[in-house]
């Protein structure tokens, strides 16, 4: 008999991948470790605790967590699943944001329509797969095996029966994919190509001191700096999430040893600094990628029988869900809508509602903007900016790190995310 409330295992991610940010970085822990949607808690409802704790794993399998997850979100009463928002637009009438919805069927067919008023909303729209551009007519080609990495294990099989597949992006999906397309093909016959954009195969920065640029403490800070700062800063700080593992580097260095014990060299060809530019199917259903290296300023080609594109995730584009928002929203030099520091949309003064919003922030709030091990915090602020109360206490410091001269606010919240009270 299975355990109570016991779900169905699902392989939604690569078998043995692990999250790269502590279990405590779940919904609720870092702000309300007591709160019964904690991923301990979802463990003890498993009967799984004892497990979990002679296990010793601090950085839990994806698996594990997108199931914790799945389980959250159908045990949360207020949740509404199927429910596609296609307009927000302001009414005066109202004094409310009026938000058109449809209703959807299992295979996305249109049931019924509605429309319905809220005085505050908050948008977590998240990120969709990217595709470069000189790949995505190829990706559109039913012939041509180039996909993102986001359907690689749909595609696995596919992937598989091809002699060489490219894999394209180094960050710790890319990792992922190529250590395990690498452990399902034959020693010797391999066939594999890694490449990345950035100088090197290198691992994210994980050290304790380095971490903390993932606080609200440097999230604060970098809010505070002026945009053009922000803008430089941000590329910078690559290593900061597009790394890999350094577990993950270590396990495909292992495997690529093992096969080079006889004394031949795998047939795996790993090359940073490369830069795909264009992309074209050949006559003989292979897949020919014009290639740039930017230290060498040297130009290439590379005939491959199918692609992986590990190119990572963009904010969902909401211009047309909030067209009609578009006069109020206040933005930037480069278009872009400002975000305070309680993520909140800067919006014009007649509009008596707030539009939070969560990972459509890191041109103003900074890589952390879509750290798991910030969501609770971010969440909370949005909490206590909506009850205009502390609501939910959040610590004074959370670095040793202090960022910048005497910016630092050492009550630890800056003055858009005290209750309304204080700053008057």
């Amino acid at each position: 008999m299975a355990a109570p409330g016991a779900e169905v295992w699902t392989k939604s991610v690569i078998e043995g991948a692990t999250l790269q940010v502590p279990f405590l970085a779940d919904l609720v822990s870092l702000v309300e470790p007591t709160s019964p949607w904690s991923y301990l808690n979802y463990l003890k409802i498993r009967r799984r605790l004892f497990p979990f704790y002679f296990a010793e794993h601090f950085h839990i399998h994806r698996s594990e967590f997108d199931n914790y997850l799945r389980w959250v979100s159908t045990e949360l009463p207020a949740t509404r699943f199927g429910h596609r928002v296609d307009t927000v637009a302001w009414d005066p009438g109202q004094d409310a944001f009026a938000v058109e919805f449809t209703r959807l069927g299992p295979d996305g067919e249109t049931l019924t329509t509605g429309l319905a008023h809220a005085r505050n909303l908050a948008l977590g729209v998240g990120t969709a797969p990217h595709v470069p551009e000189p790949l995505r007519e190829l990706v559109r080609d039913p012939a041509a095996v180039v996909l993102h990495s986001a359907d690689y294990l749909s595609q696995r099989d596919r992937l598989l029966a091809a002699r060489h597949i490219t894999v394209v992006g180094s960050g710790q999906s890319g990792a992922e994919v190529l250590l395990d397309l690498l452990r399902s093909r034959p020693q010797g016959a391999e066939g594999l190509t890694w490449l990345a954009r950035t100088p090197a195969f290198a691992p994210m920065e994980y050290s304790k001191i380095g971490l903390e640029q993932f606080t609200p403490d440097y999230t604060r800070y970098f809010h505070g700096l002026p945009q053009a700062t922000r803008d430089r800063l941000l590329p910078r700080q690559w290593q900061l999430y597009k790394g890999v593992s350094g577990d993950t580097l270590g396990d495909i260095h292992d495997e690529l040893y093992r096969r080079s014990l006889g004394g031949s060299w795998p047939d795996v060809t790993l090359t940073p600094g490369i830069e795909v530019t264009g992309a074209a199917a050949t006559g003989a259903g292979r897949i020919e990628l014009a290639v740039e290296h930017g230290q060498q300023e040297a130009r290439g080609r590379l005939v491959t029988d199918a692609v992986v594109l590990a190119t990572g995730y963009r904010e969902r584009p909401v211009d047309t869900l909030l067209a009609a928002l578009d006069p109020y929203i206040v933005r930037d030099e480069a278009g872009r809508p400002q975000v305070d520091a309680a993520q909140r949309l800067v919006l014009a003064p007649e509009t008596a509602g707030s539009v939070f919003v969560q990972n459509a922030e890191r041109h103003t709030h900074g890589v952390g903007a879509p750290d798991l091990g910030l969501a609770a915090w971010r969440s909370a602020v949005i909490v206590n900016a909506l009850t205009g109360k502390e609501f939910y206490p959040l610590p004074e410091r959370t670095a040793f790190t202090t960022f910048g001269l005497g910016a630092q606010d050492r009550d630890g919240r800056d003055s858009a995310s005290r209750p309304a009270e204080e700053r008057r």
